[in-house]
């Protein structure tokens, strides 16, 4: 089972990195969108025992995405770099393949069943981009939260103040 799960993050680390080696990522970003590919591939295989493919894609995609948020943050480049190469590891790519073989040999059900099931796996995707990358980017920022605590104890101190004058 630990043999499993090493191989598993070792795999979907490397792969990941090769996929951002084929489109030109720099070199400074493979360890990020390594690590932001194997937490998503490990939400995924950890998801799927629990819920559908589908779902186990959404939760594996919010993963990736959050992870690849933060380092954008951190390193200051654009989300791209890390989002697609992060979630290329999710991508239904035998569900497509499959649906086209099954459609050029004339058996549309089961065309049909692998197509809706990797449009199912898209959309989930999809919707984990959107949750995440919908958040504001200051969020994502220490200094942010940073500024909150200290509004909030102002604002603790001037009500505490203002009560002990009455």
């Amino acid at each position: 089972m630990i043999i499993k799960i090493i191989a598993n993050l070792a795999c979907s680390f490397i792969g990941t990195i090769a996929y951002a080696v084929m489109f030109q990522v720099p070199r400074r970003f493979y360890i990020g969108c390594g690590i932001t590919g194997s937490v998503g591939w490990m939400m995924y295989k950890f998801a799927s025992v629990y819920c559908s493919v589908a779902a186990a894609s959404f939760i594996g995609t919010v993963c990736a995405v959050l992870v690849a948020r933060m380092l954008t943050v951190r390193l200051k480049c654009p989300i791209t770099i890390f989002m697609i190469s992060g979630i290329i590891t999710l991508v239904p790519g035998a569900g497509i393949y499959f649906t086209a073989y099954y459609l050029v040999t004339n058996q549309f059900a089961m065309a049909a069943v692998k197509g809706i099931g990797a449009i199912k796996v898209a959309f989930g995707i999809v919707l984990g981009i959107v949750c995440i990358v919908s958040v504001p980017r200051e969020v994502f920022q220490k200094e942010y939260w940073v500024e909150r605590k200290i509004a909030k104890q102002q604002k603790k101190w001037k009500d505490g103040s203002d009560k002990s004058s009455r």
